[in-house]
């Protein structure tokens, strides 16, 4: 992008507008169906048919989504993939206001939607790069991050506050009206222009191909999409396991729960806000590194936390860190990977962290009812301080 573009902050404006738009809708129904599902089903089972149908699409169907992405325009690539979710959400809600109110419609509109974000994600990460200068990219990588957990944060209570006094089809609209706004704020979008690589003749199968030549070839991009895979492994136990942690030492109040998830997600809104207003290290290895080894104390901080009020100051602190972890390696793969394979590169991120967090609840979930949750804070966080360290340090790391 041609930094003497003047007209990149208005346009970055209009694209973050559209996706914080389509991105509360989104996060509202992701959190209604999933409370649909729990209270009309109270089933195990259903549940887990649930989290199938929004990981497995997004795997299968990022691999060809980043060569989609690299072949054709990627603002049209988000709007279709937009538009494809909005219209199975309004087939929904038709369906569910003339009666016919079947749970596994619902896993059939979670499994487009997975589909839908398998080729949104990729697109959206290659798109900023066209739009934004280089030296812009840690603050708009951060502005989108808080942006995005700022849905964390309020979209569960909206989405509770909606369903405590209307249907969950007033919900479907909403996803589906703010889809229409967010597609027709994307229309007016003007993107720089963008040469299309040649050989567009080739198969799928051999774009994919070629996408993971480009990573064996570069040794860098490869070791930073091992290390992604690793830390979101280990972080496995302080994602899904601190909520039966907390209902068993230190309480099963709904409200410990509730506070529980709040403070993460108030973390990571400020995380959000400070990489964007600082902009991080020189170095971005460097500010992946810190964040990655204060995260892994902050691990062992919820591990041995004597009290409630401990634990939430180290979940506020661990959301802070997340941000500051992730920005600088989105934007070190936006810089280095050459634009005609970024779409390719972020469906491999994609699929990293589609599969490393369920491949870390099947090796850490048994273990949690044999070993204390702390203790498999306190062994996961160390590990994480580790790699912190060890990627400050090494120069195995040097992009």
């Amino acid at each position: 992008m041609d930094s003497s573009n003047h007209n990149w902050k208005s346009q970055i404006s209009l694209f973050l507008t559209a996706q914080t738009i389509t991105l509360f809708g989104s996060s509202l129904v992701q959190y209604a169906i999933v409370w649909y599902i729990t209270l009309t089903t109270s089933s195990g089972t259903m549940m887990t048919i649930a989290t199938v149908c929004g990981f497995v699409p997004q795997i299968i169907i990022s691999l060809f989504a980043g060569v989609w992405v690299d072949r054709y325009n990627r603002k049209k690539m988000i709007i279709v993939s937009d538009g494809m979710i909005a219209a199975a959400t309004l087939i929904l809600a038709i369906l569910f206001l003339a009666g016919y109110k079947n749970v596994w419609l619902l896993f059939i509109v979670l499994l487009i939607r997975s589909a839908g974000t398998g080729i949104q994600t990729p697109a959206i990460h290659a798109l900023i790069p066209q739009l934004v200068p280089k030296e812009q990219l840690m603050k708009v990588n951060g502005m989108y991050s808080t942006i995005t957990s700022l849905m964390m944060v309020l979209s569960p209570a909206a989405s509770g506050a909606i369903l405590s006094i209307g249907p969950i089809e007033s919900i479907l609209l909403i996803d589906v009206i703010t889809a229409g706004v967010g597609i027709c704020i994307l229309l007016t979008l003007r993107l720089p222009a963008y040469l299309l690589p040649k050989n567009q003749s080739k198969s799928n199968l051999q774009g994919i191909a070629e996408g993971f030549a480009y990573l064996r070839a570069h040794a860098f991009i490869k070791r930073l999409l091992m290390l992604l895979v690793a830390i979101m492994i280990l972080a496995s136990p302080a994602a899904f396991l601190t909520p039966l942690m907390v209902s068993r030492s230190f309480g099963a109040e709904m409200w410990r729960l509730t506070a529980s998830e709040m403070t993460f997600g108030i973390g990571a809104v400020m995380g959000g806000a400070l990489i964007t207003a600082w902009g991080g290290f020189r170095n971005r290895m460097h500010t992946t590194a810190v964040a990655c080894a204060l995260y892994g104390l902050m691990m062992i901080g919820l591990g041995v936390a004597p009290l409630f009020l401990v634990y939430l100051i180290c979940n506020v602190l661990i959301g802070i860190t997340m941000p500051c972890f992730n920005a600088p390696i989105t934007v070190l793969l936006q810089e280095k990977v050459e634009p005609s394979m970024h779409g390719r590169v972020f469906s491999f991120v994609q699929i990293a962290s589609s599969c490393a967090l369920p491949l870390g609840m099947i090796l850490f979930g048994p273990l949690a009812d044999v070993v204390r949750v702390e203790s498999l804070l306190i062994g996961t966080g160390i590990c994480v301080l580790v790699c912190g360290v060890y990627t400050y340090f090494s120069k195995r790391f040097v992009g």
